[in-house]
This record gives structure tokens, C-alpha cells and sequence, in this order.
């Protein structure tokens, strides 16, 4: 794809352009407000890199919805999240999709992909991305030691995570597989942090049932009957409050039957 289709594929580009002087472009680094720095591998970086790594930032403003990227479609970036969320995923053969993460502010997209996405983005709220070109972020790389470091270290935290999906949907059962998504999300997204027995949902639950290979009536009959077993409270569509982390902990991690008589 020619980058004028590119541009016609991405929505809502706002681009970032920015002085080519460090002492001119201290000023207007859109790096040292960015909220998400603490939590992503822009963090790692001194002034100096961080200056170049604002230089070569094109800011990505989404709405909820808007595709970031296209499975199959040339991939000549990578992104890096500075708000909201994202949906990442595949469509098998038979159209089904297969959700395989929720991304959130700090987390690093495309860096492993080769010459194509292997998989599709998509924004699930309001959300804003940093976009760098694949060829000037690799040349930062090599120039800032730091960075690389924080990046293989967030692709072995990457790497744990679908080791622990593959075990999920390989061995668990439904119980298991939602209590332990349950616990599991909140520490995904830093910038919103929530009380300590609170979970938010911005995904739907057609999507959470794609994440961890159920339908959707599994995935409602599963907290409904958390409910009525007082494990969870259902607060509204999109956040609900753990009653008994223990009990649901123990359910994760298979050591309690599924709750029966609900």
C-alpha cells in the first residue's frame, strides 16, 4: 500500500510538526506531558533521546472504533499508546475473531511484525497514539541503550502474558477463564487507576467472550451467577466491585467448584 492509501486507512491523524533544533524543540515536546511516559518505555530515555524520540512522533487521535491498523496491510510503523484503549485481534478463517489483548496507555504496539501486520487494532473509547516510522525508531534504538533495555523487557512481559492466554484457553474452564480476567485487568491500565476492589470494563462483553474463547451467554451466565454467589457486584454495564477477592482467586486458579444452586 502506497503511504497516500496509508493515510487514507488511518483515521484522524492529528501530526505532530515539530522544530529540528533540540533547543528550539524543548519547548513544545509533547513527550514531557504525556501521561502515559511513566508507564511506557518512553520513560527510560534522558532528555537528550527523548528529544529525538518527540522529533519523530506523529500523535494519533482515534475515535471509539476507528481502526489503527489493518491485519494484511504494510507495516511500516509502530505506536506507542498515550490514553484510552485498544482491542487487538485476528479473524480466523471462518470469520470468527479472536481477540488476543487489550491494550492501554504505556503499552508499545508492532515492533515484532514483519512487512505486514499480523493482526488487526482497534480503538474501544476515545483514545490518542504516538506513531513512529519503523526505520527512524530502530535507528533511536541502536543510538540509546536504555530504551532497547526497556523494550526487551517489556516484550518478555509480553511474551509471559500470551504464554499465561495460551494456558487460559488451552486448560481452563469458563469460571476460571473469567475470574481470572477479572483479576487480571485492572493492572493493565495505570493511567485510571480504580479502588482497590474495583474493575472497569470498557470492553463489551461480546469482547470479553472473544478474549477468552467463550460466547457471550457463557460470559453473562458466568457473572450473573458471581452475583448471585456475592463474589461480585454488578455496579453498572461497565464497572463492577470484587466482594470476595479470595474466593474468587481460589476460583481462578481452580481450587473451588463453580458456584452451584445460582
Amino acid at each position: 500500500m502506497s503511504d497516500a492509501m496509508e493515510a487514507r486507512t488511518t483515521p484522524r491523524l492529528a501530526l505532530a510538526t515539530l522544530p529540528t533544533g533540540c533547543a528550539e524543540r524543548r519547548p513544545l515536546n509533547v513527550c514531557d506531558s504525556c501521561g502515559a511516559r511513566a508507564f511506557s518505555v518512553c520513560g527510560s530515555t534522558d532528555d537528550i533521546a527523548l528529544d529525538r524520540l518527540a522529533a519523530i512522533a506523529e500523535p494519533v487521535t482515534l475515535a471509539a472504533g476507528d481502526v489503527l491498523i489493518r491485519e494484511g496491510d504494510r507495516a511500516p510503523h509502530v505506536f506507542n499508546i498515550s490514553s484510552g484503549s485498544i482491542r487487538v485481534y485476528k479473524l480466523l478463517p471462518d470469520g470468527r475473531r479472536q481477540i488476543i489483548g487489550f491494550l492501554f496507555a504505556g503499552d508499545f504496539l508492532g515492533l515484532a511484525v514483519g512487512d505486514a501486520y499480523v493482526f488487526s487494532a482497534e480503538a474501544m473509547e476515545p483514545a490518542s497514539v504516538c506513531r513512529f516510522r519503523k526505520t527512524a525508531f530502530r535507528s533511536l534504538i541502536q543510538d540509546c541503550p536504555s530504551l532497547e533495555h526497556a523494550l526487551l523487557n517489556r516484550a518478555s512481559h509480553e511474551l509471559a502474558a500470551a504464554q499465561d492466554q495460551m494456558l487460559l484457553l488451552g486448560r481452563k474452564t469458563a469460571i476460571e477463564r473469567v475470574a481470572w480476567f477479572l483479576l487480571d485487568l485492572p493492572g493493565h491500565d495505570p493511567l485510571r487507576p480504580t479502588l482497590a476492589d474495583r474493575v472497569r470494563l470498557v470492553m463489551t462483553r461480546g469482547e470479553i467472550a472473544d478474549y477468552l474463547g467463550l460466547t457471550i451467554e457463557t460470559v453473562s451466565r458466568v457473572l450473573t451467577r458471581l452475583k448471585k454467589q456475592d463474589v461480585i457486584q454488578l455496579l453498572s454495564r461497565s464497572e463492577l466491585r470484587i466482594v470476595h477477592r479470595e474466593m474468587l482467586r481460589a476460583l481462578a486458579d481452580g481450587e473451588l467448584q463453580y458456584p452451584r444452586g445460582a
